[in-house]
């Protein structure tokens, strides 16, 4: 259980936050005099987002598409940790399953959205599918990393208990890999974003990227403008909810102090090398 404090907390977060709000800033005054048709000044396109979130259909287009997102790196995140635990464990498996995994995580996604809609159709289920099998290597490569890179003597320790199996995944490989797996995680999110925006513009009547496509082809460009940046608040939104639950999480990891570290100003005798 983390004992990390909700103002320590909260001073993370506020790191996080600074330098996007920032930008926002730099891009308001940049943009404040803009007569491009194809760059509109920025609170022209704030005020279309806020009126297409409270007038327009917008609301329902983020729901569906956070509904995927969440239902579709749920999933990933299940299957990807289990099998990812298992064959960490297992040398033989692990090596056995290592060239598949590879190939796998090599092979581009984005690929298998043409045939997979083609197939599935436009619902929400071939999107969630999709987004899961994106999600799912990273998850599962840095799982199975995670567990290779637990220290030997903790497995040794737990073999000399005489642990049984399933316990020591659930309470000793699972807490020692959680750091690699979050870290999956991250990766894993950004893909989700990605294949939910391109499903959505392939094939579906409803969802983020089926607003922009719509709107790009009425040269509607401001409302162009407004998914799309509803699209990065949506994505930077989930990457802050995901980086509180790490330090929740993940405490005892994030408070560890840095190893102490002796001063080389000069060259050790050979006694003091001895010690």
């Amino acid at each position: 259980m983390s004992t990390r404090s909700p103002a320590a907390l909260w001073q993370s977060l506020l790191k996080q936050l600074w330098l996007p709000v920032l930008c926002v800033a730099v891009l308001l005054l940049a943009t404040a005099g803009s007569t491009s048709f194809y760059f509109p000044p920025a609170t022209d396109v704030l005020a279309t987002l806020w009126r297409e979130l409270l007038h327009g259909g917008l609301v329902g287009d983020l729901l569906f598409s956070l509904r995927n997102i969440a239902l579709g790196l749920a999933l990933a995140t299940v299957v990807g940790v289990g099998a990812g635990l298992v064959i960490g464990e297992i040398d033989l498996l692990r090596q056995a399953t290592g060239p598949l995994l590879d190939f796998a995580r090599a092979t581009p996604t984005v690929a298998f959205v043409p045939v997979i809609i083609l197939t599935l159709g436009i619902g929400s289920g071939p999107k969630i599918f999709l987004i899961a099998l994106g999600s799912l290597w990273p998850i599962l490569l840095n799982t199975i990393s995670g567990v290779h890179g637990i220290n030997p003597a903790v497995h040794e320790t737990a073999r000399g208990y005489r642990i049984p199996w399933r316990l020591r995944l659930s309470k000793v490989v699972l807490p020692g890999a959680l750091p690699q797996i979050f870290a999956g995680i991250r990766v894993a999110l950004s893909i989700a974003v990605v294949l939910m925006v391109v499903s959505e513009i392939y094939g579906s009547p409803v969802g983020l990227g089926n607003f922009i496509l719509q709107s790009g082809s009425g040269f509607a460009v401001p409302e162009t403008w407004a998914g799309t940046v509803l699209i990065g608040i949506l994505g930077y939104g989930l990457s802050v909810l995901l980086l509180a639950a790490e330090y929740l999480l993940l405490g005892w990891y994030h408070q560890r102090p840095p190893r102490a570290r002796r001063p080389m100003s000069r060259p050790l005798s050979r006694s003091e090398a001895k010690t």
